[in-house]
């Protein structure tokens, strides 16, 4: 048994549809012809089995099925002992889980349907493993047993012996509405354990919005509502899932303090971050995840914070000498230089005035500027402070109050919008809905080269847009934006629920594109790593969020980042291996040098 090649097969109940099918893998399958019942199709159930201890791996019924719903999968050697749980025959399989310490924060890194929730609620006690027995499930005895001489014995014989208390900020923040009924001053009221309501919600922003329903709230608002919720209560185990999506870079640091504030010598903090420089900046230690999204996913021991994101980057685990991705990703990140004088014949050059907009008791006054083709302006500032109101003022969509400097007009432009909430509502699949939107991009062979295979759209093709998940939907947005001619391109968050794997891949696609189209797109977004990947020119934001602000002109990345960094107080160093922006702790020697220096973000050690 030892000797051979552990293999999962994996039957997606979406997709196998055995009633619309000839039963292809059945009949192609070698082992069924010799009388074994390696693949059944019982009238009963509504899809295939195949029996893993049957299989050979010859993988003719995966390429045989019509409705590509089966993967077989050989794992790594040595994994088939560590399986934690498994929810069922030919279903999704966790092998081995992270390992939580008291007093300190464990951060998880990996892509998204590898098994990060699930490991979440196995170690919240919400999920009782089954070690991939899921037809005679062991008791809580033979749990322990199986983690014995590790941490998470202990850990299991804590949740068990002392009723410890988990609980969980949920990764959707936008479905907290549904659950729950009143206003925020209230909800927080009724969960406050700790007497801490008042100073949570001026870390958090919350005391402009306390009196407001839950319903009204918007993305950042519920985001910040869901992590005050959790840090006004007495637990043991606090778990935050994905807490800085919807929220600007300056609520995200604070998010990370009031995720830190919750330690205590025997409390657990376990939390799962995309944005690498804020799980930087938060976490003690880390545990990476790798597999195949969907099919299985393997937990790593536990790394120090560099080592962990580093390894994450570079899909090589050192430990186990396995790599799980083909190339590493990094971050060369090279200043733009000065444009020569042959060089402004080739860029077409574009200029905007200076303009006001008033709206309700908010105003924005935008600094003139001007900008190229085959350039990415980055926009950078607290959310409400107007960048979508410049954005839509760009696209003729809002007329500005006043213009200052007459000689130079609101130039007319073709504009490709991609907003910050994206609500499905398209009643077919995506193929109907690319072929209606963008038929002649899509159809474009280079298109598909350059935007569609890298954001994996092909695997989505014949989905029900309104059945997709959040980071699906925002890869389909995206693919839409691109794809519409445009000579400028407005996008808005194109991180949001992405993982840290697919928002590189998402920069890269932007930036090879509009590099290829001889374009321009403005972009706002909030994960450091993304901006300061994407960025040839920034825009910094400043002024009061909400009521009065100003947006300066386009200038370069590096002036640009130290202008906005300061204002937020934080400095950056950069990693020797991959280049990413790293958070410097505050306070640190590091952190005060660059400070006196003048120098918040650094571009070369």
């Amino acid at each position: 048994m030892s000797e051979r090649l552990t293999r999962i097969a994996i039957v997606s109940s979406d997709r196998c549809k055995p009633k619309k099918c000839r039963q292809e893998c059945k009949k192609s399958c070698p082992v069924v012809k010799t009388g074994k019942l390696c693949i059944e199709v019982a009238p009963a159930s509504k899809i295939a089995f195949i029996s893993e201890e049957l299989c050979i791996g010859c993988g003719i019924c995966v390429k045989k099925c019509p409705f590509e719903a089966i993967q077989i999968i050989n794992l790594p050697k040595d994994l088939d002992k560590d399986t934690t749980h498994r929810y069922g025959p030919n279903t999704f399989k966790l092998h081995r889980l992270p390992v939580p310490r008291p007093g300190q924060v464990l951060g998880l890194v990996g892509t998204n349907g590898i098994g990060k929730s699930t490991a979440l609620k196995v170690l919240a006690g919400k999920l009782k493993p089954n070690l991939g027995r899921f037809n005679n499930p062991p008791d809580w005895q033979e749990i322990l047993t199986y983690f014995r001489g590790s941490e998470l014995q202990n850990y299991f014989t804590r949740i068990l012996e002392d009723n410890l208390k988990a609980i969980i900020k949920p990764q959707y923040v936008d479905h907290i509405p549904k659950a729950v009924q009143g206003n925020v001053g209230q909800v927080l009221d009724q969960k406050d354990e700790r007497d801490m309501k008042s100073e949570l919600c001026a870390d958090l922003q919350l005391n402009q919005v306390i009196d407001r329903n839950v319903g009204d709230l918007s993305g950042g608002e519920l985001q910040r509502f869901a992590i005050a919720v959790v840090a006004v209560q007495n637990a043991e185990i606090y778990m935050f899932d994905e807490p800085s999506s919807y929220l600007d870079v300056k609520q995200r640091l604070k998010a990370a303090q009031v995720v830190r504030s919750l330690l205590r010598p025997n409390s657990y903090v376990i939390v799962v971050e995309h944005d690498l420089s804020v799980l930087d900046y938060l976490s003690d230690f880390i545990c990476c995840l790798y597999g195949k999204p969907g099919a299985y996913g393997v937990v790593t021991l536990p790394f120090s914070v560099r080592e962990g994101i580093n390894i994450f980057l570079a899909g090589f685990v050192p430990t186990e000498n396995l790599r799980f991705r083909d190339e590493s990703l990094t971050f060369k990140v090279a200043e733009t230089p000065q444009e020569s004088a042959e060089e402004i014949e080739t860029y077409a050059r574009y200029k905007y005035p200076t303009m006001t907009k008033t709206q309700g008791n908010f105003r924005l006054r935008v600094v003139e500027g001007e900008f190229t083709d085959s350039q990415i302006i980055v926009m950078l500032g607290e959310n409400g402070t107007g960048k979508t109101t410049f954005i839509r003022m760009l696209a003729g969509l809002l007329k500005p109050d006043s213009v200052e400097g007459s000689d130079v007009e609101i130039p007319e432009f073709n504009v490709s919008y991609k907003p910050q909430k994206i609500s499905p509502k398209f009643p077919s699949t995506v193929r109907h809905l690319l072929h209606s939107k963008i038929r002649d991009s899509y159809m474009h062979a280079q298109f598909v080269s350059d935007v569609m295979k890298p954001l994996l759209i092909e695997q989505l093709m014949d989905q029900e847009v309104v059945n997709l998940s959040g980071g699906e939907l925002q890869r389909v947005a995206l693919c839409l934006c691109l794809g519409k001619p445009a000579d400028i391109y407005l996008i808005d968050e194109p991180s949001a629920y992405l993982d840290s794997e697919q928002r590189i891949v998402a920069s890269k696609v932007i930036k090879r594109f509009i590099l290829h189209a001889k374009k321009t797109a403005f972009v706002v977004e909030h994960d450091f790593i993304m901006a300061t990947y994407l960025a040839d020119r920034v825009i910094v934001y400043e002024g009061r969020p909400s009521l009065d602000c100003i947006a300066n002109s386009p200038q370069s990345l590096l002036t640009g980042m130290n202008l906005f960094l300061s204002h937020l107080d934080i400095t950056f160093r950069r990693d020797p291996t991959n280049f990413r922006p790293r958070i410097n702790k505050l306070e640190s020697t590091k952190d005060r040098e660059q400070k006196s220096a003048g120098s918040y973000y650094y571009l070369d050690d």
